[in-house]
């Protein structure tokens, strides 16, 4: 069955439930949301009794909660990778497989201390205990080449060494197959470890890697799983680095945008099935020649366990683990982790900023791509109820940024429909003096009330009517009080508006939506301060949509602040020129800030298959034509006369632009321009007329007296007809 996915192309094939490309289930699956994920633990080891903190944040904090909208995870295909590292199974191999002595801790997750260090000049022993805890460690490795494990898996060596001991790569001697045998903590009951990891065979999604079993050699556990062949992203840090002469080269931003986008099917499938991977960090994702994979399932987690270990690496675990244990929030918060790892030099990641990330300011790919740090930001925030709260949530967000990034990048728009919003409700190039005009949010289609308020959409418009009609809602859903709301803005009574809001925030704290509502409200009052801060909070919550974006321009250019608003609008306009409203208010704001190359440059960005095209080209001639702080040029003219050839307009509309055209030709003309030369030497040719005096006159006398036949008035007919006797060439007769 082949995958039906739009974002799939090409398609890949559906095997076990779902595609081999994307990792999305079968179309014809309905999404699964947060909410229907399996209840976290709420206690770990060691066992300190907690739960996860209550919600008492407020939206107004800008750290609003946005709600899971279940949209599934879609792969960004426009984005390239460059093709992995993918290394023959004998250079694989580790050829002295030793332990530097910086990176020995105590295996025990309750005391994590220095181990097997030297002292006096002697080498650390590389076998013992720990001073404190009396823990063993062992970092060398268990199992010698040829070595057969369980009857059946022939050891080749060692790949690499983990936190849970030696990973080795073996031959099935049985199925002929590669495997990993992947050691676990040795000292622990056997049989609890064999039942704990039985579920561990069951996972079955193309970006996790396979258990196959679970053996013992010498009274050692080991975890069997599918041997993937390519390189970890920790490896493909570490030669970029290589190759930068020992500098760090983080990843372009959109390539690891990427790969987190591949990955997180994975986190989604395995939160649906009740488990958490824990673990989550460069070390641990290997890129295929077509796909990358979890490759380690010793740290996953079921949700519902209350007494089994947790473990995790320092600079990508949540904060919150020994109080609360492992949540989904957390889980998300080791992807957010690694993708500020991925694209920055990370300095201090574990170490001063273990916890937190830079100031945006100190890192520069923050302050080009304020949307990511913004993501990043939300990823790990320190409350867990302040993050995504499921893989598809976070994964809509991010490939909103990543279209942002690559349309910045490579000035090639790249539009979405948004899962969260509507499109802009009104377009064109007025000014963002009605909040209206602004994407509106999606009614959620859960909603008990939601086909009820698709019927009122249609039957009324007046807001006292509607808000008649709403009293009769067969439920009061939080989706008919942001529609009173909504309502109430739009009849003028705002500070009724503001009372239902503030009840809505009381009873939900997290309702991103009230904070986009209370800053139409404000937007609608024309305070532009609090309507700017208020569209901050959505912009926190929802990184990746462009009409928060949207809004923030509208507050700021309503509030007489042209740059930041000009800056908010490109940001929409080249990511989605769709968003005409973005366009203009770009073309007005650099307009208004005398650059008028920047404005004619905003108003190409209209595509020709757009409604507002036409509008968008009128708006650029006269652009072109303006000549108010700098000289008008022979190319102006040319430019502006071509675009006038090319619109589809009325007789009379195209003749008007025509003679705005030619008036500004005759003054370059009269003021003695040089013309330049056209073709074979001729002067250039403007709208059919040369550009000498004598043509550009001729034309303006023809253009009016084409006027005056089209005007119903017949004073005006005259005033027309006495222009194109003012401007006919002079002659002497």
């Amino acid at each position: 069955m082949k995958c039906e996915r739009p974002w799939c192309d090409p398609p890949g094939e559906i095997e076990a439930g779902y595609c081999n490309r994307c990792g999305s289930p079968p179309a014809e699956e309905s999404p699964v949301s947060a909410d229907s994920a399996p209840a976290s633990a709420a206690t770990v080891a060691p066992r300190n009794v907690g739960t996860s903190s209550p919600r008492t944040g407020t939206p107004r904090s800008g750290t609003t909660r946005a709600a899971a909208t279940g949209t599934q995870v879609r792969a960004a295909s426009r984005v390239e990778l460059p093709p992995p590292d993918i290394k023959d199974i004998a250079d694989v191999l580790l050829e002295n497989p030793s332990i530097p002595e910086n990176k020995r801790y105590c295996g025990n997750p309750e005391c994590n201390q220095p181990v097997g260090r030297g002292r006096d000049g002697e080498p650390g022993r590389t076998e013992g205990f720990c001073r404190k805890c009396r823990h063993p460690f062992s970092f060398t490795p268990k199992l010698a080449p040829q070595t057969v494990v369980g009857a059946q898996y022939e050891v080749q060596g060692c790949l690499a060494h983990g936190g849970l001991g030696w990973i080795y790569l073996a031959r099935d001697l049985i199925v002929g197959r590669w495997v990993v045998l992947k050691g676990l903590l040795s000292g622990e009951n056997v049989d609890v470890i064999r039942a704990e990891l039985r579920f561990l065979a069951e996972v079955d999604h193309p970006n996790i890697v396979k258990v196959h079993n679970f053996v013992e050699h010498d009274g050692e556990p080991y975890i069997v799983m599918e041997y993937v062949r390519g390189a970890t992203l920790r490896k493909t840090l570490e030669a970029r680095k290589a190759a930068n002469n020992g500098e760090p080269d983080p990843l372009p931003p959109t390539q690891a945008a990427k790969m987190m986008l591949e990955v997180l099917p994975a986190f989604g499938y395995l939160h649906r099935q009740g488990l958490l991977y824990c673990d989550f960090k460069p070390d641990n994702v290997i890129r295929t020649d077509s796909s990358l994979k979890l490759i380690d399932m010793g740290a996953v987690y079921q949700m519902d366990d209350t007494t089994s270990a947790i473990y995790g690496t320092p600079g990508y675990q949540a904060p919150e683990i020994g109080d609360t244990g492992p949540t989904i929030p957390s889980d998300l918060y080791t992807v957010g982790r690694t993708l500020a790892v991925l694209c920055t030099d990370a300095r201090g990641y574990q170490t001063t900023f273990a916890k937190s990330l830079p100031a945006a300011d100190e890192v520069p790919l923050f302050a080009e791509y304020d949307s990511l740090y913004r993501f990043l930001v939300r990823a790990t925030a320190a409350d867990p109820d302040d993050r995504f709260q499921s893989a598809d949530e976070m994964a809509v967000q991010l490939e909103g940024v990543l279209r942002e990034i690559a349309a910045a990048e490579s000035g090639t728009p790249w539009p979405e429909v948004s899962a969260t919003f509507t499109s802009e409700l009104r377009s064109g190039s007025e000014d963002p003096d009605d909040w209206r005009a602004l994407p509106a949010p999606l009614i959620a289609a859960d909603d008990p009330a939601a086909a009820f308020l698709a019927s009122l959409a249609v039957a009324v418009t007046e807001p006292d009517e509607i808000l008649g009609l709403l009293e009769l809602a067969p439920e009061r859903t939080v989706e008919v009080q942001l529609r009173q709301a909504r309502t109430l803005i739009e009849a003028g009574r705002h500070d009724d508006a503001d009372t239902l809001l503030n009840e809505i925030a009381l009873a939900n704290p997290w309702e991103w939506r009230v904070t986009w509502s209370t800053g139409c409200n404000a937007l609608a009052q024309a305070d532009a301060d609090r309507a700017l801060a208020e569209f901050r909070g959505v912009y926190a919550s929802l990184p990746g949509e462009l009409a928060p974006k949207l809004a923030m321009a509208y507050a700021a250019e309503s509030g007489g602040d042209l740059a930041h608003a000009a800056h908010w609008y490109d940001i929409v306009a080249r990511t989605d020129p769709g968003f005409t409203t973005a366009v203009f208010g770009l073309a007005r704001c650099r307009t208004q800030l005398g650059d008028l190359a920047g404005a004619i440059e905003a108003y190409e960005r209209i595509p020709s298959t757009s409604a507002s095209y036409v509008d968008a080209q009128i708006h650029k001639v006269d652009a072109m034509l303006d000549a108010e702080g700098r000289p008008l040029t022979v190319d102006d003219v040319v430019s502006a006369g071509a675009a006038v050839a090319r619109l589809p307009l009325p007789k009379e509309q195209q003749a008007r632009l025509t003679a705005n055209v030619l008036s500004a030709a005759l003054v370059l003309v009269e003021d003695g321009t040089p013309a330049g030369n056209g073709a074979d030497g001729a002067p250039p040719v403007v709208l059919g007329y040369a550009l000498t005096e004598h043509d550009v006159r001729l034309g303006l006398e023809t253009t009016y007296r084409r006027l005056a036949l089209q005007s119903p008035s017949g004073a005006e007919r005259i005033a027309l007809v006495d222009r194109a006797n003012e401007l006919r060439p002079r002659t002497v007769l």
